[in-house]
């Protein structure tokens, strides 16, 4: 694996954010190569953003580069968090951070109260950035990821009434 520390060293401009368009899904893709083992295709973002009313996408731009994205599903007051995930070159700079955290206000400002989400029982990192957000463990998902039958842990966070975006 290459060294990218001296990638992480560099100033980058504050992130924007948008919503996702059609025409982000083969860099959306790219990215979910990086991130996933069992990466979404291009359909399934497709399906997501014109036939899912549920379903809400945002991207983050890094000067004018499409760094990272999130997706959720607002199904009443709750807010499930389907793929969130930063490009490589982005890691390392607390990027994850900043689109949780918009992720958070955008659910908040669409009735949302509170947010779940499934993650691997091996990653650690995703772990400690939610745990950091305000998520907590309440349960095991045994068997979840097709890939590997690795359990996923179950995280809820209750969304703050006056949340500030990223």
């Amino acid at each position: 694996m290459e060294d990218r520390r001296w990638e992480r060293e560099q100033p980058i401009g504050a992130p924007i954010f948008r919503m996702m368009r059609l025409d982000d899904i083969p860099l959306i893709c790219e990215i979910e190569q990086e991130a996933f083992t069992t990466p979404w295709s291009a359909g399934a973002f497709h399906n997501e953003l014109t036939s899912n009313h549920f379903a809400h996408y945002i991207v983050m731009l890094v000067d004018g580069v499409v760094a990272g994205y999130a997706g959720m599903w607002l199904i009443m007051d709750e807010a499930h968090v389907t793929n969130i995930a930063i490009s490589g070159k982005y890691r390392g700079r607390k990027l994850g951070e900043v689109l949780v955290r918009q992720m958070q206000h955008k659910a908040r400002s669409l009735g949302a109260v509170r947010m779940t989400l499934e993650v691997r029982a091996s990653n650690f990192i995703a772990q400690r950035l939610y745990d950091k957000m305000g998520f907590k463990y309440v349960g095991v998902r045994k068997g979840y990821y097709t890939d590997n039958n690795e359990d996923a842990i179950i995280m809820w966070a209750e969304l703050p009434e006056q949340d500030q975006p990223a």
